[in-house]
């Protein structure tokens, strides 16, 4: 059984958006430093700034692409590294998002012209408009 690859040492504490970027939950550190700006981070509940230090045991929240990630920090690491050494810098604490409700999709052959008014109420109802 091949064991997992050692963590690459680290400082005890570093910037959140060089830690965000390193283990890759931004795509780039500008990226991570917008956010933080922005005011989609925060640390232990506090909005941080870019240069806001984060060690082992704090708790990030981040907005990234319109998803809210809430992550524990359980290493600090500078550099981008792998993803498989980078999920184990922290743990992951994001709620799972159900499945969005589809609405079914009325599909009609290539070609079919308008809908009828009939195939038109149909198409509603199976939507949810009609009664």
């Amino acid at each position: 059984m091949a064991q997992a690859p050692a963590l690459p040492p680290g400082p005890p504490a570093t910037r959140v958006d060089r830690w965000l970027w390193a283990v890759r939950i931004t795509k780039t550190r500008a990226d991570a430093a917008q956010a933080c700006r922005a005011g989609h981070v925060r640390v232990n509940d506090k909005p941080a700034k870019p240069a806001t230090p984060v060690k082992p045991g704090d708790r990030v929240r981040a907005r990234v692409n319109g998803v809210n990630r809430i992550v524990e920090v359980t290493h600090v690491i500078e550099k981008r590294v792998g993803a498989p050494i980078a999920t184990r810098c922290y743990v992951d604490h994001t709620p799972v998002v159900p499945p969005e409700f589809a609405v079914p999709v009325a599909r009609r052959a290539r070609g079919a012209g308008r809908p009828t008014k009939r195939e038109r109420r149909q198409i509603d109802r199976l939507r949810g408009f009609g009664l």
